[in-house]
């Protein structure tokens, strides 16, 4: 164990230990420099068999949390990996888990237990929409957390793996017993989302109950048999939760957090008065009825439609965006309507089922992001697609939260669901801009990208993530330098040449980690723009070697490039890119270290 007071990584102190478990200790630290506080997980190689075998699925849990992006779910810090152990530094949540709750006081109240599964309903239902679909696997009141606030985070991913279409059945016998599935013990087929209905349907009959089905005999009774008082509609959907038939189950989150938002629509006595109401109405007129059928139907076709959750929405949104191969050159709103060709209906009813999401809930990131993939499915985001979301998004939404008495912008709310999640999107559509602009000057997408990246730089507290951000903005700088106010370039004269050089060369370093060709063809083409527009400004800043090493670099690089199978599969798109950087590049070297290009032909803009 690590004594309190340990300063690990040279920057968390440890105050306390939070928690034990068979293979590690959970420690709450804090980073004095950055006054905040996270949680510190240890797994000790001298405390664990077969260590590398653990550390290889502490890996995986790590890199599958970090791929995430929900309120409920904590996000991962920073991973320290010793001779002697191995270090995950994560969010720290306030609170205690949901089987503290039960040893403190027993059962819970029924309100508490269903507004706690909606929302482990929607975060297993983000998990599942995931590409390939998450499967948590180990869902019980140890591994949820109960907030300060009465909402509910889920931890613990040890468990937790992606769905193979492909699998007949899981290898591994992983969770619980008492609330894992059947399916979990191997010979019942693989583990899906019904998986995790299952599990949950099991985690509320404890927390309702009071009863623990993981102790002898392992048997689930129908939550009244407990306590009559409770609700029988909220019994007949935890009994169907927990069928051993995976079919007889909710088939998805979407579904089974529909049924607890309606639990008193199942409940025998509500039951009872409907069906009286239904013979009455029946025995009046038989005709009338029938009219009044198609009308009930219509109604319950359009409640449902309301009531779909912000997860579900979502969901919906990524499949029907999955069947769009290219963007709409013409996707433009005019007199309140869209002017579509045939075939593109599919982007339109993807984004506005994103927009649908966020008046459900502006506070999170998910749908607007999914906004922006789909405008940048073709590769670039097109100056009216830019305007687009900042127009009908973002200003709209401000609108609609404005009439509806929040005195609060799209902003703010993003900000008020979590400043990380508000600068991940920040960065994201600055990324888009920077990279990605499909406009007739690339300066002027990186030009606007800088505004957006410092809305990601106010609001982040990674370190890793700030100093990247940093390194575009000073790209930005010298690449809109003396290109007018409106670029906000600002004059070269403003800019370090030499740390400028510095960032260029560290980012044609490590573009080629982000492994996509595209990018990759994009960046190579803007630092070598940087070489030529300002060759005289690296004179006296860096060494001739220097230059000429990077100048060769980017040769290679781009050579690479062209015999990429990526590259040839979409050469008819990025063949124009490609001639472009070549022939400057061609130039720069034709220019020499330090000479000015202005004889040289202009470096065309655009794409």
């Amino acid at each position: 164990m690590l004594p309190i007071g340990t300063l690990v990584d040279g920057k968390y102190k440890i105050l306390r230990v939070v928690g034990k478990g068979g293979m590690s200790v959970v420690y709450q630290a804090v980073n004095e420099k950055a006054n905040k506080i996270w949680a510190i997980k240890e797994v000790r190689k001298d405390g664990t068999q077969n260590f590398e075998v653990v550390k290889q699925n502490l890996i995986a849990e790590t890199d599958m949390l970090k791929r995430f992006n929900h309120p409920n779910l904590p996000s991962i810090i920073d991973v320290i990996n010793t001779e002697d152990s191995f270090l995950i530094v994560m969010d720290y949540i306030e609170g205690n888990s949901l089987s503290k709750a039960i040893e403190t006081s027993g059962a819970q109240s029924q309100e508490d237990v269903i507004e706690w599964s909606k929302q482990l309903c929607d975060v297993l239902g983000y998990l599942h929409a995931q590409n390939p679909p998450i499967i948590y696997r180990d869902m019980k009141p140890a591994n949820v957390m109960l907030k300060p606030d009465g909402n509910v985070s889920l931890i613990d991913f040890g468990t937790a793996r992606e769905f193979k279409s492909s699998s007949v059945e899981d290898t591994t016998c992983l969770g619980t017993q008492g609330y894992a599935a059947p399916e979990q013990y191997g010979g019942h087929g693989q583990t899906d989302a019904r998986t995790d209905i299952y599990c949950l349907g099991a985690t509320m009959y404890h927390l309702i109950t009071g009863h623990n089905p993981s102790t002898p005999p392992y048997e689930m009774y129908p939550i009244r048999y407990w306590n009559p008082l409770l609700s029988s509609g909220l019994e007949e959907i935890i009994t169907k939760c927990t069928q051993r038939n995976p079919n007889d189950r909710y088939q998805s989150c979407a579904e089974l957090l529909y049924a607890l938002d309606h639990f008193q629509d199942l409940d025998i006595e509500n039951k009872k008065v409907q069906n009286l109401k239904w013979k009455t109405f029946l025995a009046s007129s038989i005709a009338f009825v029938v009219m009044l059928l198609a009308t009930i139907g219509f109604k319950i076709g359009s409640n449902a439609a309301t009531s779909q959750t912000y997860s579900s929405q979502v969901e919906q949104a990524k499949t029907t965006a999955a069947g769009i191969t290219t963007v709409p050159a013409n996707y433009i709103k005019a007199e309140d309507r869209w002017e579509l060709e045939e075939g593109e209906k599919k982007y339109a009813e993807a984004v506005e089922l994103y927009k649908s999401a966020i008046a459900v809930n502006p506070s999170r990131p998910d749908a607007y992001q999914g906004i922006l993939d789909i405008y940048m499915n073709d590769g670039f985001l097109t100056r009216a697609e830019y305007d687009t979301f900042i127009t009908d998004v973002l200003a709209e939404q401000s609108k609609i939260l404005t009439s509806s008495g929040k005195n609060i912008n799209t902003v703010q709310a993003l900000i008020s669901g979590g400043k990380e999640n508000y600068a991940k999107l920040a960065k994201d559509l600055a990324d888009d801009l920077f990279f990605c602009y499909g406009g007739a000057d690339d300066s002027t997408g990186i030009g606007i990208s800088s505004d957006w990246y410092n809305k990601a730089l106010n609001n982040t507290s990674d370190e890793a993530v700030k100093e990247e951000i940093n390194s575009y903005i000073t790209l930005a700088k010298v690449y809109t330098a003396n290109r007018g106010k409106n670029r906000k370039g600002g004059e070269a004269s403003d800019v370090d040449f030499k740390e400028a050089f510095t960032t260029m060369k560290n980012f044609v370093d490590t573009v080629d980690q982000k492994n996509n060709v595209v990018l990759s063809l994009r960046c190579y083409r803007m630092i070598i723009r940087l070489l030529y527009n300002h060759n005289d400004k690296f004179l006296g800043s860096v060494s001739e070697a220097d230059y000429n090493a990077l100048v060769s670099e980017l040769d290679t690089k781009l050579t690479a490039v062209s015999k990429d199978q990526s590259y040839l599969d979409s050469k008819g798109i990025l063949e124009p890119y490609y001639d472009n950087a070549k022939s400057v590049l061609e130039q720069v070297k034709a220019n020499g270290f330090g000479v000015t290009a202005k004889t040289a032909a202009p470096v065309k803009e655009g794409n």
